[in-house]
């Protein structure tokens, strides 16, 4: 998901598409366990994904507390 897109989302839909990223990260994870992945970049990817969803969520919080 873009960037641009995140920061047009309400706080509660950012926290659901966190959720999900939370989501595909644990599957991938089991699946690379399991020996199933043969895309290990997904795993990079999807935490990068998570940590850009997480810092606007916070920038979201902080700017309604502030």
């Amino acid at each position: 998901m873009l960037i641009d897109k995140l920061r047009s989302l309400k706080k509660s839909e950012i926290y659901e598409q966190l959720m999900i990223f939370y989501r595909e990260q644990f599957n991938l994870k089991m699946q690379l366990s399991s020996g199933k992945l043969k895309q290990t970049h997904l795993l990079k990817k999807i935490r990068k994904q998570i940590s850009r969803t997480k810092t606007i969520f916070m920038e979201k919080r902080h700017k309604d507390n502030g």
